[in-house]
């Protein structure tokens, strides 16, 4: 069974921290390109961050300095640390994985930022 599951999103004040994982399930197999993306409410998703199995990233402009994905391919698990969060930085976080002609997309975890 194809399965992602995200955990770490919160409240947390402006200035703060968190840190969001998404584990794939064994079955997705082939696993390249993993993200995560974001949609705040009346907007568009965004990419967030990305990384590629060699480990390749980048970035929103917007995260650039704040926001660190990573990767830990044994355990088929992307993590994105959040520091210096803003009050643009809350919304909904989705993590995406990559594995050949398909896209997984988890069900989302919510950050506020909220003092």
């Amino acid at each position: 069974q194809v399965q992602l599951v995200e955990s770490g999103g919160g409240l947390v004040q402006p200035g703060g921290s968190l840190r969001l994982s998404c584990a794939a399930s064994a079955s997705i197999l082939n696993i390249y390109g993993m993200g995560w993306y974001r949609q705040a409410p009346g907007k568009q998703r965004e990419l967030v961050a990305h990384i590629t199995r060699g480990g390749s990233t980048n970035y929103a402009d917007s995260v650039k300095g704040r926001f660190t994905i990573s990767r830990d391919n044994a355990k088929n698990t992307v993590y994105l640390q959040m520091n210096s969060l803003k009050p643009e930085d809350a919304a909904v976080y989705y993590c995406k994985v990559e594995a050949g002609a398909f896209d997984y997309w988890g069900q989302g975890t919510q950050v506020t930022v909220s003092s």
